[in-house]
């Protein structure tokens, strides 16, 4: 008997010792076989994306666009059989704006037309407007001085010259194992982001300032360039003026393509004359000063009062027509609640999906539905900190919770453009890696490999995160998104890579799955308690 005892502990030792931490974490190979066959021979992602990309197009908040947006996913959700499908308002927001026209050409030393983009929420020309142009170089309030006066009736060329370079490899990128390698690395956290928001705010006021001044002047228009050292008449464009009531900018501001821009610029430095002809078309919307999120369901069965919640952010840029910023996570949720849908999911928890707007404005959509629904913080005095969002306010005080916070077992996110899903960021919840490396297992062939500890920000998992919810963002292979697609003009549907969006689909439909089904809720790592002031020196 005594022997028995001794081989049964030996063999209970050697299963926890050499046994992977993942197959102690149940996975139904049954349903992933399912939702894997019915992501890959009946997919509608790209369904989705024509219908966002191309029949909706650019969605800024507040934009009419983004309206359209919200009651079209809406109305798929509802066509798809998912319950509750719904718009959730939040705000007030502000202004609403968009680009109906623009036209800028040179007229002088020579005719061509130039490719420039209005900045959002800014005015437009009235009518076409033509002058000369001047190189205005300003880092601070100090640099005004040797142009005042100077300035009434020109169009700016503003800025210093862009870094272009030569493009000697391909902006498709996929990440290699070394690279995974590193990601899985965690990397000890360094001044936390709240700290350095200060700095932030130091160059937003400049720009105002800048932009009073040209107002002051009484310039016809400021053009800078493009960011980005490539070129390639790709134009990253985002906002050039605020969205607020009572702080909208008065000039008409664009962006040009690099090269464009330079050539006025050089013509400039050569002492030539430099005459344009610009004609913008803009317009601000008042008559709504809320904003919504677009929020549908899967209802649970004997844990329905607890959510899995999935989501992405629905809003985007104008220039282009928001395809991997952030149409392909939208429609890649799309896709995952379609598939469950599909194959009769019965979960256990009720599924929630959310498309957030107001993302690209400081995660506006999903912290006000957090805050509505779950928990928040208290506000901060502080009039540096005046515009970071609120519940990534740390040192302002402890999470003030409601009682839905409790019964939210996990939020996944997506948006990081059109490339397939490598793992995910654990943001430092260690107990949730076993359970993961499970649900991973399956998905191994289809490239998904890599868990880290690493925190990854900039986008809506971190509302949730902030007041205690587990919340996720996966990592995906960059393909070309930071140096073509982001913001730019070039972030269209062509862009897309439909089977990269069928992949994570899969995953995404299987994680939400399997944590639909498991006997207990994800678990969670502490709220984090507010960070100590930081003193001045």
């Amino acid at each position: 008997m005594k022997q028995r005892v001794r081989l049964l502990s030996v063999l209970f030792t050697f299963l926890i010792l050499v046994v992977p931490a993942w197959s102690q974490e149940k996975v139904d190979l049954e349903t992933i076989t399912k939702i894997r066959y019915e992501g890959f021979h009946n997919s509608k992602v790209m369904d989705f994306a024509s219908g966002l990309m191309d029949s909706i197009g650019e969605r800024l908040t507040g934009s009419p666009n983004m309206k359209r947006a919200n009651e079209w996913t809406r109305d798929e959700f509802t066509a798809m059989g998912l319950s509750n499908a719904h718009l959730e308002s939040w705000g007030p927001f502000g202004r609403g704006w968009a680009n109906q026209y623009v036209n800028v050409r040179m007229t002088s030393p020579d005719v061509v037309t130039l490719i420039a983009y209005p900045k959002a929420w800014t005015p437009g020309t009235n009518g076409v407007v033509q002058g000369k142009c001047v190189r205005v170089i300003a880092n601070d309030k100090s640099d005004f001085e040797k142009y005042r006066g100077k300035l009434a009736g020109m169009i700016v060329i503003l800025g210093a010259d862009p870094d272009l370079k030569p493009i000697t490899e391909a902006p498709f990128q996929r990440l290699t194992n070394d690279e995974l390698a590193n990601i899985s690395e965690y990397q000890i956290p360094g001044e936390h982001p709240a700290f350095r928001f200060a700095e932030y705010r130091k160059r937003m006021q400049f720009m105002k300032d800048l932009n009073e001044f040209f107002a002051q002047e009484k310039v016809l228009a400021v053009i800078d360039h493009s960011r980005g050292t490539a070129g390639g008449g790709t134009v990253f464009v985002q906002s050039g003026g605020s969205y607020k009531i009572g702080e909208t900018t008065t000039v008409p501001q664009l962006s040009m393509a690099s090269e464009h821009w330079s050539r006025i610029a050089r013509l400039l430095d050569g002492k030539k004359d430099v005459t344009l002809e610009v004609n913008v078309a803009n317009t601000f919307y008042d008559n709504d000063p809320m904003q919504y999120n677009t929020i549908a369901e899967i209802p649970g069965t004997d844990k329905k009062d607890e959510l899995v919640m999935l989501g992405a952010h629905l809003d985007s840029w104008h220039a282009g027509t928001g395809a991997t910023d952030n149409g392909a996570g939208t429609i890649v949720m799309m896709e995952a609640v379609r598939i469950l849908k599909a194959l009769d999911i019965k979960p256990r928890r009720t599924i929630r999906i959310g498309l957030w707007s107001g993302e690209e404005e400081g995660l506006l959509g999903s912290q006000n539905y957090v805050q509505q629904h779950f928990g928040s913080r208290p506000p901060v005095d502080d009039p540096n900190m005046k515009g970071m969002p609120t519940l990534l306010r740390r040192e302002a005080g402890p999470v003030t919770v409601k009682p839905e916070q409790a019964k939210v077992s996990a939020y996944f996110n997506v948006d990081n453009g059109s490339g397939r899903i490598r793992g995910v960021y654990l943001q430092e919840n260690e107990a949730v890696a076993p359970i993961f490396e499970a649900w991973m297992q399956p998905f191994k062939d289809l490239g998904m490999t890599t868990l880290t500890m690493r925190n990854t920000g900039g986008t809506d998992h971190l509302s949730f995160d902030a007041v205690g919810i587990p919340g996720f963002q996966f990592i995906q292979d960059p393909l070309e998104y930071e140096s073509r697609t982001h913001h730019s003009n070039m972030d269209v549907y062509d862009r897309l890579q439909p089977d990269d969006l069928k992949q994570a689909a899969v995953i995404v439909a299987s994680f939400v799955y399997e944590t639909a089904m498991r006997d207990q809720m994800l678990p969670r790592k502490p709220i984090e308690k507010p960070l100590p002031k930081k003193t001045e020196r």
